[in-house]
């Protein structure tokens, strides 16, 4: 197996298109079209995981922080980034990060953080803004079904818990084709009237030329006529943070030991206690004060993130609980849930979970 083929079931669990425009996502050193002896599957791609990658045959670490965040004008090895690149260019390593693709993902960091709580009723926090295109195209009503069909194959029409979606309505058509034209009913140089199918699709905007090219495939007509308009609806399957419910309120106080326990966190910064239960929680794994004033308005009792600073806790206005569990350990199961995708996607192949633990943060 290539590694280019296991790329391609990482992209299937995270699509690359979902990342944010900052990331650093994807394949970041090797080449695709070597033949891969194992995965090691880590949380950040360190020197000494390249070296456990070596140790156990692996030469393709999959990680979810991006080694390669920035620009990087030299590799002299001054660094821990440097090292590692080095060793992992030096062994034939190479290294794929998935970050925030599977941060936006519904089934990805946020919700491996919600089912470790036990919450229920999840939902994105903060929706993926200017992700969706509509396509609008006409055909006869005979060829209607064979571009619906193949406009749904190649992803389009699918919105939220449904898929093939269309809204098709019927009207008539005039055109007269040119000295040039070849037109498939009608005769050259004669005007043409007849029944149309308006086909209307909603897509992802990552499926565009997809999209295009089954239209185009299945179409009848010698000039296909097709808008294509970006939508200002929020994607609600896709984004940042999630927020779910306890089946159980809880108070404060037992509300955090819970959360430490849980996610073996060794220490939880939080804002003052407000004296009211905790059943309605907001999260976001990693970096999230950006997202506060979201879990304010989602009317969360509790906001759970990480790399939270002095004054941002002010920002919890006493309106909610607001806690920093730690990066690492608010990400901590989602390596354990690449490495289980990656297993039932690729059978009898070498998918190893790494031991070395690379949280950097550590408490007395």
């Amino acid at each position: 197996m290539k590694i280019k083929d296991i790329l391609l079931v990482l992209e299937e669990m995270a699509p690359l298109a979902y990342a944010e425009d900052f990331d650093n996502v994807g394949l970041l050193v090797g080449d695709a079209e070597a033949e891969s002896t194992g995965v090691l599957v880590c949380h950040d791609a360190l020197e000494t995981i390249i070296e456990e990658a070596i140790s156990k045959n692996c030469n393709l670490v999959v990680c979810f922080h991006p080694i390669l965040f920035s620009g990087i004008k030299k590799i002299t090895g001054k660094n821990y980034v440097e090292r590692a690149i080095l060793k992992a260019i030096k062994n034939d390593i190479a290294i794929y990060a998935v970050h925030t693709a599977l941060d936006n993902h519904s089934a990805g960091v946020n919700k491996i953080f919600c089912d470790a709580l036990g919450l229920v009723n999840t939902k994105v926090l903060i929706p993926k803004q200017n992700f969706i295109q509509k396509l609008v195209t006409y055909t006869t009503p005979d060829n209607s079904e064979k571009v619906r069909n193949a406009l749904f194959d190649a992803g389009a029409g699918t919105i939220g818990n449904y898929d093939n979606c269309s809204f098709n309505s019927e009207g008539f058509f005039t055109f007269k084709g040119n000295e040039d034209s070849n037109p498939v009913i009608g005769e050259r140089g004669k005007l043409h009237t007849g029944t149309e199918i308006k086909i209307e699709v909603v897509f992802e905007k990552h499926l565009q030329s997809k999209i295009l090219k089954a239209l185009f495939a299945s179409h009848l007509y010698e000039e296909v006529a097709y808008e294509i308009y970006n939508l200002q609806n929020s994607h609600q399957n896709i984004g940042l943070g999630m927020i779910g419910e306890f089946d159980t309120e809880m108070e404060e106080k037992d509300f955090l030991h819970f959360v430490k326990d849980k996610m073996i966190a060794d220490g939880i910064r939080h804002s003052a206690f407000l004296g009211k239960k905790i059943k309605k929680v907001a999260v976001l794994g990693g970096s999230g004060s950006f997202a506060i004033k979201n879990a304010i308005q989602a009317g969360a009792d509790a906001f759970l993130t990480a790399d939270l600073k002095y004054h941002q806790f002010y920002e919890a206005e006493n309106r909610l609980l607001l806690a920093d569990i730690g990066h690492f350990e608010s990400e901590r199961y989602t390596k354990n849930y690449i490495v289980d995708y990656l297993q039932k996607k690729i059978l009898n192949f070498a998918i190893i979970l790494a031991e070395e633990n690379t949280n950097p943060v550590k408490y007395l």
